[in-house]
Protein backbone atom coordinates (compact mmCIF):
# COMPACT_ATOMS: atom_id res chain seq x y z
CA UNK A 1 0.00 0.00 0.00
CA UNK A 2 1.15 3.44 -0.83
CA UNK A 3 1.03 6.64 1.98
CA UNK A 4 -2.65 7.30 0.55
CA UNK A 5 -4.32 3.60 0.76
CA UNK A 6 -2.75 3.46 4.66
CA UNK A 7 -4.38 6.50 5.63
CA UNK A 8 -7.85 5.45 3.73
CA UNK A 9 -7.39 1.87 5.27
CA UNK A 10 -6.98 3.94 8.79
CA UNK A 11 -9.51 6.13 7.96
CA UNK A 12 -12.28 3.35 7.83
CA UNK A 13 -10.30 1.46 10.58
CA UNK A 14 -11.55 4.38 12.92
CA UNK A 15 -14.98 4.68 11.98
CA UNK A 16 -15.07 0.76 12.66
CA UNK A 17 -13.55 1.54 15.97
CA UNK A 18 -16.29 3.78 17.03
CA UNK A 19 -19.65 2.96 15.41
CA UNK A 20 -20.26 0.03 18.04
CA UNK A 21 -19.90 2.53 20.91
CA UNK A 22 -21.98 5.25 19.45
CA UNK A 23 -25.35 6.75 20.58
CA UNK A 24 -28.38 8.90 18.15
CA UNK A 25 -27.58 11.66 20.54
CA UNK A 26 -23.45 11.62 20.67
CA UNK A 27 -21.64 14.64 19.55
CA UNK A 28 -18.35 13.75 17.92
CA UNK A 29 -15.12 15.85 17.76
CA UNK A 30 -13.17 16.33 14.89
CA UNK A 31 -10.01 16.99 14.13
CA UNK A 32 -7.86 18.34 10.83
CA UNK A 33 -5.70 17.24 8.17
CA UNK A 34 -5.59 14.56 5.18
CA UNK A 35 -6.39 11.61 7.07
CA UNK A 36 -9.20 13.41 8.90
CA UNK A 37 -10.57 14.45 5.83
CA UNK A 38 -11.08 10.86 4.28
CA UNK A 39 -12.44 9.34 7.97
CA UNK A 40 -15.45 12.29 7.35
CA UNK A 41 -15.64 10.96 4.19
CA UNK A 42 -15.99 7.51 5.25
CA UNK A 43 -18.02 8.59 8.49
CA UNK A 44 -20.68 10.41 6.58
CA UNK A 45 -21.96 6.59 5.49
CA UNK A 46 -23.05 6.65 9.39
CA UNK A 47 -24.00 10.00 10.39
CA UNK A 48 -27.57 9.06 10.99
CA UNK A 49 -25.83 6.90 13.47
CA UNK A 50 -24.60 9.98 15.76
CA UNK A 51 -25.92 13.65 16.70
CA UNK A 52 -23.41 15.89 15.76
CA UNK A 53 -19.99 17.24 14.77
CA UNK A 54 -17.59 20.04 16.74
CA UNK A 55 -14.90 20.72 14.30
CA UNK A 56 -11.17 21.67 14.85
CA UNK A 57 -10.79 23.54 12.07
CA UNK A 58 -12.94 25.58 9.22
CA UNK A 59 -11.73 23.61 7.43
CA UNK A 60 -13.20 20.64 8.68
CA UNK A 61 -16.40 22.23 9.87
CA UNK A 62 -16.73 22.84 5.75
CA UNK A 63 -16.10 19.25 4.86
CA UNK A 64 -18.29 17.78 7.22
CA UNK A 65 -21.53 20.37 6.34
CA UNK A 66 -20.26 19.18 2.85
CA UNK A 67 -21.27 15.47 3.43
CA UNK A 68 -24.40 16.62 5.59
CA UNK A 69 -23.03 16.11 9.23
CA UNK A 70 -24.60 19.34 11.84
CA UNK A 71 -21.36 20.99 13.06
CA UNK A 72 -22.03 22.57 16.42
CA UNK A 73 -20.65 25.22 18.74
CA UNK A 74 -18.19 23.41 21.34
CA UNK A 75 -19.97 26.04 23.92
CA UNK A 76 -22.90 24.52 23.12
CA UNK A 77 -21.70 20.77 23.95
CA UNK A 78 -20.85 19.54 27.50
CA UNK A 79 -20.05 15.82 26.40
CA UNK A 80 -17.82 14.57 23.38
CA UNK A 81 -17.45 10.54 24.13
CA UNK A 82 -14.90 10.67 20.82
CA UNK A 83 -12.45 13.01 19.51
CA UNK A 84 -10.76 11.76 16.18
CA UNK A 85 -7.82 13.17 14.55
CA UNK A 86 -4.33 12.46 13.25
CA UNK A 87 -0.83 13.78 14.14
CA UNK A 88 2.33 14.86 12.27
CA UNK A 89 4.34 12.29 15.01
CA UNK A 90 3.21 9.96 17.78
CA UNK A 91 5.54 7.80 19.87
CA UNK A 92 4.47 4.36 21.29
CA UNK A 93 3.73 5.99 24.63
CA UNK A 94 1.09 8.04 22.30
CA UNK A 95 2.35 11.55 22.95
CA UNK A 96 2.36 13.73 19.74
CA UNK A 97 3.59 16.90 17.77
CA UNK A 98 0.41 17.87 16.12
CA UNK A 99 -0.21 21.28 14.31
CA UNK A 100 1.31 20.96 10.91
CA UNK A 101 -1.91 22.28 9.72
CA UNK A 102 -2.05 25.26 11.91
CA UNK A 103 -5.07 24.22 13.98
CA UNK A 104 -3.08 22.89 17.22
CA UNK A 105 -4.86 25.65 19.83
CA UNK A 106 -8.50 24.35 18.61
CA UNK A 107 -7.59 20.64 18.46
CA UNK A 108 -6.21 20.96 21.80
CA UNK A 109 -9.35 21.96 23.41
CA UNK A 110 -11.59 19.72 21.83
CA UNK A 111 -9.23 16.84 22.81
CA UNK A 112 -9.52 17.89 26.78
CA UNK A 113 -13.18 17.46 26.45
CA UNK A 114 -13.19 13.84 25.00
CA UNK A 115 -13.41 11.53 27.23
CA UNK A 116 -11.28 9.00 24.20
CA UNK A 117 -9.23 10.44 21.99
CA UNK A 118 -8.34 8.37 19.24
CA UNK A 119 -5.38 9.08 16.96
CA UNK A 120 -5.34 7.93 13.18
CA UNK A 121 -2.44 7.71 11.50
CA UNK A 122 -0.03 6.07 8.68
CA UNK A 123 3.40 4.60 10.04
CA UNK A 124 5.22 7.17 8.44
CA UNK A 125 4.11 9.29 11.33
CA UNK A 126 5.01 6.53 14.25
CA UNK A 127 8.85 7.60 15.92
CA UNK A 128 10.87 6.91 18.77
CA UNK A 129 11.15 10.28 19.90
CA UNK A 130 9.22 13.85 18.75
CA UNK A 131 11.55 16.21 17.28
CA UNK A 132 12.29 15.41 13.93
CA UNK A 133 8.65 17.10 12.80
CA UNK A 134 9.20 20.76 13.59
CA UNK A 135 7.36 21.93 16.56
CA UNK A 136 4.63 24.58 16.36
CA UNK A 137 4.28 26.77 18.74
CA UNK A 138 1.18 29.06 17.80
CA UNK A 139 1.86 32.98 18.84
CA UNK A 140 -0.03 36.19 19.45
CA UNK A 141 1.12 38.30 16.56
CA UNK A 142 2.76 41.09 18.76
CA UNK A 143 4.86 38.14 20.62
CA UNK A 144 6.29 36.69 17.77
CA UNK A 145 9.93 37.94 18.31
CA UNK A 146 9.78 37.70 22.36
CA UNK A 147 8.70 34.26 22.34
CA UNK A 148 10.95 33.03 19.47
CA UNK A 149 14.07 34.02 22.11
CA UNK A 150 12.42 32.59 24.89
CA UNK A 151 12.88 29.09 22.89
CA UNK A 152 15.66 29.95 21.61
CA UNK A 153 17.19 30.14 25.46
CA UNK A 154 17.24 26.23 24.59
CA UNK A 155 19.67 26.21 21.73
CA UNK A 156 22.27 26.11 24.31
CA UNK A 157 21.65 21.90 24.73
CA UNK A 158 20.61 21.77 21.29
CA UNK A 159 23.05 23.82 18.46
CA UNK A 160 20.97 22.92 15.60
CA UNK A 161 17.75 24.35 17.09
CA UNK A 162 16.12 27.28 14.85
CA UNK A 163 12.78 28.76 15.06
CA UNK A 164 10.61 29.92 11.71
CA UNK A 165 7.89 32.33 11.43
CA UNK A 166 5.42 29.81 9.30
CA UNK A 167 5.20 31.77 6.21
CA UNK A 168 3.07 31.03 3.10
CA UNK A 169 4.45 30.76 -0.58
CA UNK A 170 3.79 34.08 -1.49
CA UNK A 171 5.69 35.29 2.27
CA UNK A 172 2.91 36.19 3.78
CA UNK A 173 2.23 35.27 7.60
CA UNK A 174 0.24 31.57 7.97
CA UNK A 175 -2.23 32.76 10.34
CA UNK A 176 -3.97 30.35 12.50
CA UNK A 177 -8.17 30.45 12.43
CA UNK A 178 -7.98 32.18 15.99
CA UNK A 179 -6.17 34.91 13.71
CA UNK A 180 -2.36 34.14 15.43
CA UNK A 181 0.84 33.51 13.98
CA UNK A 182 3.18 29.85 14.15
CA UNK A 183 6.20 29.23 14.89
CA UNK A 184 8.15 25.92 13.57
CA UNK A 185 11.05 25.19 16.47
CA UNK A 186 13.49 22.51 14.42
CA UNK A 187 16.06 20.68 15.62
CA UNK A 188 15.01 19.57 18.93
CA UNK A 189 15.60 15.79 19.93
CA UNK A 190 12.12 15.62 22.37
CA UNK A 191 12.85 13.28 25.49
CA UNK A 192 10.50 14.91 28.27
CA UNK A 193 7.29 15.99 26.11
CA UNK A 194 4.95 16.48 29.25
CA UNK A 195 7.14 18.65 31.32
CA UNK A 196 8.27 20.75 27.66
CA UNK A 197 4.45 21.29 26.48
CA UNK A 198 4.42 23.01 30.04
CA UNK A 199 6.90 24.75 30.08
CA UNK A 200 6.37 26.44 26.73
CA UNK A 201 2.77 27.24 27.82
CA UNK A 202 4.56 29.39 30.21
CA UNK A 203 5.86 31.75 28.02
CA UNK A 204 3.84 34.76 27.78
CA UNK A 205 2.21 35.25 24.13
CA UNK A 206 2.11 32.05 23.62
CA UNK A 207 -1.46 30.45 22.91
CA UNK A 208 -0.25 26.78 23.04
CA UNK A 209 2.19 24.63 21.67
CA UNK A 210 2.05 21.24 19.07
CA UNK A 211 2.91 18.67 21.77
CA UNK A 212 0.12 16.55 22.92
CA UNK A 213 1.72 14.93 26.07
CA UNK A 214 0.20 15.97 28.82
CA UNK A 215 -3.35 14.70 27.16
CA UNK A 216 -2.23 12.55 24.60
CA UNK A 217 -3.90 9.91 22.61
CA UNK A 218 -5.44 7.00 24.60
CA UNK A 219 -5.46 4.95 21.34
CA UNK A 220 -4.32 4.95 18.39
CA UNK A 221 -4.90 3.51 14.98
CA UNK A 222 -1.48 2.57 12.95
CA UNK A 223 -2.02 1.62 9.33
CA UNK A 224 1.24 -0.57 8.56
CA UNK A 225 1.76 -2.29 4.99
CA UNK A 226 0.80 -5.60 6.93
CA UNK A 227 -2.65 -3.88 8.65
CA UNK A 228 -3.86 -1.77 11.18
CA UNK A 229 -1.81 -1.69 14.56
CA UNK A 230 -3.98 -0.72 17.56
CA UNK A 231 -1.37 0.91 20.39
CA UNK A 232 -3.11 1.75 23.49
CA UNK A 233 -2.59 3.92 26.66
Amino acid sequence: MNQNEMKLAVAKAAVEHIRPRLNRDDVLGIGTGSTVDLFIDELARYKNEFGAAVASSERSAERLRKNGIEVLDLNSVSDIPFYIDGADEVTRHLHMIKGGGAALTREKIVAAVAKRFVCIVDETKLVPVLGNFPLPVEVIPMARSYVARQIMKHAVDFPAMSVDWRLQADGKPVLTDNGNVILDVRGWNIMNPVELEQSLNQIVGTVTNGLFAARGADVCLVATQNGIQTLNR
